[in-house]
Order: C-alpha cells, then structure tokens, then sequence
C-alpha cells in the first residue's frame, strides 16, 4: 500500500477516534478540577485529563507536583559540584565525565535556537547538547544537575519517584544551563541615530525533548549515585 494512502487512513482513523470517542469521563480525574477532558471536548485522545493538566504534566513531568525552583536545588548542586571535583579522580566520576564527553561529540553542530520549532525531540536533544559542548560547560556541572536531584528528592515529604518525573527535573536543569540564542544588531539612520535590533530566544522547556535529555544523563550517572554524600 502505498505511504500516502496509509497516511491518509490513519488520519481518517485519528478525525473518526476524536470525533466518537469511547468511555470517556465528562471531568478531569484530578480533584477538585471541573474542567472537560480533551477526548470529551473533542480535543483530543486523553479521556483522564483536561488540556490544563496534560500542560501541567509535559511542563513538570507530573500532574500535580510543580518543578523544583532554582533556589531550591541551588544548594544541592553546590554541594554535589564540590563532591566531584573532590573525588574527580575516582573511577565511577571519570567513566560519567567521559559519558558527557561522549553526548557533547555526538550532539552534531549547534542549531540557533529560532530554527528549532518544527524539528523532531531527538534533534531539539541533541542541539541542547551541541550548545552545551560550544559554551563550554564543565561535565561536572551535568552531573552535579543529577545529583542535587537526586538529594533534593531524597529530602522532599512528599516526592514524586517516578522516574520520568526525576528526568524532567534534570534535563529543566541542564536546559536551562544550556541557554537559548542572543543576537544584536546595530544599524545608524539617515539622521545619525544608531538603531539597535535585539533577538533573544529560548527553546521551549516542556514535552518529550525534557524526558529524552533526561533519559540520556541517568544512563551514564548510575555509578555516581552509588556513592554516599
């Protein structure tokens, strides 16, 4: 069959799914919100959750516990940095070191952060990456993002353990230190006077771009979290 008249059939398939949907609850699952799930307002597929919520979860990795703030991890990434620049010399700490060394040349070259809409969640991974390896950011400081995590977590009453939840956190951590794309322009007038044009953008901090940077620390950080602190 041929790839048009099958996606032609999917789409046919996904309109008929939205437009009849099966068992769906009229109200968002999570208490005490009042709000129509995206299947009953003809939305979408998710028959659990309004459209605010399901926002809530590709922003935070949860559906109801927000982020960690910066100021809340801050100490914990102090503490975890000073932990591995003490004991950078260890096995486990040069085996992630060489991990994230490992990311940065894989990344491919960096994509300026206006031309990353459109592009698939694996690509917008790899260009955190790639802008990550051109600013030069020290590894120890990807590490120390999971580690004060991992504390932060382990300090928490009430934590999420999820794991999708605990990637979410890292890579929001490792996003934001990834910083987005700054440019200026400076053009005089005719009448003397300098006009300056600035672009500052930022990638979008939320969906699955979060939970693939996630994914990709915690396979090369297992080893460090082995360790007491």
């Amino acid at each position: 069959m041929p790839n048009a008249l099958r996606r032609q059939q999917r789409l046919a398939n996904l309109r008929h799914r939205l437009a009849n949907p099966q068992d769906a609850y009229e109200r968002c699952r999570l208490y005490p919100c009042t709000n129509s799930t995206t299947a009953d307002r003809g939305e979408g597929l998710n028959r659990l959750y309004c459209r605010k919520h399901i926002e809530f979860y590709r922003r935070h990795g949860s559906y109801v516990k927000r982020s960690y703030t910066a100021g809340e991890l801050r100490p914990y990434r102090a503490q975890a940095l000073a932990w591995l620049r003490a004991h950078g010399d260890g096995q486990s700490v040069r085996l992630a070191v060489s991990g994230v060394h490992r990311l940065y040349r894989a990344a491919g070259a960096p994509v300026e952060a206006f031309r990353l809409p459109g592009r698939s969640p694996a690509e917008r991974a790899k260009a955190s990456w790639a802008q990550l390896r051109k600013r030069e950011v020290d590894p120890l400081e990807v590490l120390a993002s999971w580690i004060a995590v991992d504390r932060r977590l382990h300090d928490d009453p009430q934590p999420d353990r999820h794991d999708e939840y605990r990637h979410v956190q890292v890579a929001k951590l490792i996003h934001r230190m990834a910083g987005g794309t700054h440019k200026r322009w400076e053009r005089e007038g005719a009448d003397g006077i300098l006009d300056v044009t600035e672009l500052h953008k930022h990638p979008v901090s939320r969906g699955q771009v979060l939970r693939i940077i996630g994914r990709d620390v915690s396979k090369i950080c297992a080893a460090v979290l082995c360790h007491p602190w």
